[in-house]
């Protein structure tokens, strides 16, 4: 019997973290991986040939999310996600919270926007397009907090207790569909919260925290859920295989904990770079002032001496 939809049998061996972590490549995240590593590196190498500086921190978030991919779509992580709700809770969690958070530190939008070359007075090219994009109606309704908190919401409830994560899971391009919809709300949740690149929807830091924490507590409650129910609560999971030694009630349980665990790192993780952010924004404001200060701060002298001169004036 095929139990995965990825054309594997159901003889797994009991899973350790050393099978786990061996390679299984899915060819699908392999090749997107790849290609997004290259066209990052093509924008930074672009970039220090015409002697501009790209800060290395960035670089290292992005190509770390970018594996943090790799690191649960291409290796065995994937093939006991089929059939072990715990592993497959690690797989979502780290797709739809870590990868995200180090993919928009990494600031990539921002990077095509400076290494894409600009094209001819009234014609179109990738960074046109790019704009264009990025200023549509369309992007202000999907980074949206009305939108991306529902979102963000519904893709827990709406798909693991309704038959559409069965469905999903049943075949190949199914699972790849619900994995990358994972990782595109994971980056439409935190972009307008932490996200480093230009965007529509873009408030105070205040208001950014209160998204923040207005998504996390839904989380926390969808792990527990799953860590209190008496009974297995996802068919693709009722009936693990044999060779895998696990009980399906204990491995849901799991997967719970791992839910609810999730939901405080990224929390803490996104809280630290938002406040570094808010504090390196008062800094910037704080020098532009001080700039502005010593432009005009002799005419302001002048001219609170000159109105001191004419009250002085007036009192004689």
């Amino acid at each position: 019997m095929d139990h995965s939809g990825h054309g594997m049998t159901m003889d797994l061996p009991p899973f350790t973290l050393g099978r786990g972590l061996e390679w299984s490549a899915d060819p699908f995240f392999l090749i997107a991986c790849l290609a997004g590593l290259a066209l990052y590196g093509w924008g930074v190498v672009r970039l220090m040939r015409r002697g501009d500086k790209w800060p290395l921190g960035r670089t290292v978030a992005f190509v770390i999310g970018v594996l943090s991919i790799v690191l649960v779509m291409c290796t065995q992580l994937n093939d006991y996600g089929m059939v072990m709700f715990s592993v497959h809770m690690v797989q979502h969690m780290v797709i739809s919270m870590v990868s995200p958070i180090l993919i928009l530190l990494g600031a990539p939008i921002t990077l095509a926007l400076r290494a894409l070359p600009t094209a001819g007075r009234g014609r179109k090219g990738p960074r046109e397009l790019l704009l264009m994009f990025l200023h549509s109606h369309y992007m202000r309704i999907v980074t949206h907090p009305a939108f991306t908190i529902p979102l963000f919401i519904a893709s827990l409830y709406g798909l693991y207790f309704t038959p559409l994560f069965d469905f999903l899971m049943g075949s190949k391009p199914g699972h790849i569909a619900m994995m990358v919809h994972f990782l595109a709300v994971g980056l439409v949740f935190f972009w307008p919260i932490m996200g480093v690149d230009p965007g529509p929807h873009r408030p105070g830091y205040l208001m950014r925290m209160l998204e923040l924490f207005a998504g996390m507590p839904f989380h926390a409650f969808f792990g527990i859920a799953l860590m209190m129910a008496s009974e297995p609560m996802v068919e693709t999971f009722k009936n693990p295989p044999a060779s895998l030694g696990i009980e399906a009630l204990s491995d849901q349980n799991a997967a719970g904990g791992i839910a609810w665990a999730f939901s405080e790192i990224p929390s803490v993780l996104v809280l630290v770079a938002l406040l570094f952010q808010w504090y390196a924004s008062d800094q910037r404001q704080a020098r532009r002032e001080d700039r502005a200060a010593d432009r005009n701060g002799d005419k302001e002298l002048e001219a609170y001496n000159a109105y001191l001169s004419s009250l002085h004036a007036r009192g004689n």
